[in-house]
């Protein structure tokens, strides 16, 4: 058996049994990948899948102890491999971070900047996308370290801690009547056009909580997933926004200067949590460590390295 009888088998799982996806991931043919995953199966005396014909239909019981064990037999592989690059590459490299549009755009510029001062010689890989596809980024070892509101606490496969607290806001225009009213309830907004995230990303969940748990039905009148857009049309006059604090720094920051007026919305929809995620068990070399203490002042190197070996599931902010 070798490593690349590994690697198609842990594909082949990853991609729903399709070995023609599979092997366009792995840049070979699908026939090949069809009979190393044959080969494998003669060489253990068992059926890692069930098969239709050609086709992959289930993965076998056996079959699922096997997937277990090669993951863990390519996990320490990628580990030897940061090992090895943390102590002959001399702090250099590429941290290849997943994250969304919001964190990218608004959080992360300045952490990357302080990351790379600090270390030269390290690139920076920016991957970005839901919080979902940030969690199998970093299951499938795309990146090294994931930044996300929603869903990564969700995955056995990751270890998460909270980064830091955060609370939506509501973007008006100006002169827009809400902007006079000092107390400002979900009914007063519920029957406005709201301009906020799309259902998977940047605390939307909160949102729908609360109109629900008040059986208030809002008037969603766009949905997106960059901040910049909801500003974008509060000003064109389509509705009211519900973006996140840190998007609205410039507002906020121009003042009565600004063509809108942004209002805190915490008591509305309560406290977000933004999470730092690593795979579990993965090997993080000294510039992943430095990066997450950058995030936040709460990150400790040791903290995180508690939290990798199972000593620390989480902490209080």
């Amino acid at each position: 058996m070798n490593l690349h009888q590994f690697r198609f088998v842990q594909e082949a799982a990853r991609r729903n049994l399709n070995l023609t996806e599979a092997a366009k991931a792995l840049h070979t043919s699908q026939p090949g990948v069809s009979k190393a995953i044959i080969e494998l199966e003669e060489e253990l005396g068992i059926e890692i899948f069930v098969r239709h014909g050609k086709r992959l239909k289930r993965i076998t019981e056996p079959g699922q102890h096997v997937l277990k064990s090669i993951e863990l037999i390519m996990r320490e592989v990628g580990n030897l491999k940061r090992i090895g690059e943390q102590y002959s590459a001399e702090d250099s490299g590429t941290l290849s971070i997943a994250t969304t549009h919001t964190q990218a755009r608004y959080v992360l510029p300045e952490p990357v900047a302080k990351l790379r001062e600090a270390y030269p010689k390290v690139n920076v890989s920016l991957h970005q996308g839901s919080p979902e596809q940030v969690a199998r980024m970093l299951i499938d070892e795309v990146a090294e370290i994931g930044v996300a509101t929603e869903s990564l606490a969700g995955y056995s496969e990751l270890v998460t801690l909270p980064c830091y607290e955060w609370q939506h806001v509501l973007v008006l225009p100006l002169g827009h009547p809400l902007c006079l009213k000092e107390h400002i309830t979900l009914e007063d907004i519920a029957h406005e056009p709201l301009i906020t995230y799309h259902p998977a990303y940047t605390g939307r969940t909160k949102i729908d909580h609360a109109f629900a748990l008040r059986k208030l039905e809002p008037r969603i009148a766009l949905e997106a997933i960059d901040s910049d857009v909801i500003k974008t049309y509060v000003r064109l006059g389509l509705g009211v926004g519900i973006a996140a604090e840190m998007a609205v720094r410039d507002v906020v920051e121009e003042g009565m200067k600004s063509d809108l007026v942004v209002r805190p919305a915490g008591h509305l929809f309560g406290q977000n949590v933004t999470r730092v995620a690593f795979k579990r068990g993965a090997y993080l070399r000294n510039f992943v460590y430095k990066f997450a203490e950058l995030l936040s002042d709460r990150l400790s190197r040791d903290l995180v390295a508690r939290a990798m070996t199972g000593h620390v599931n989480d902490y209080e902010l």
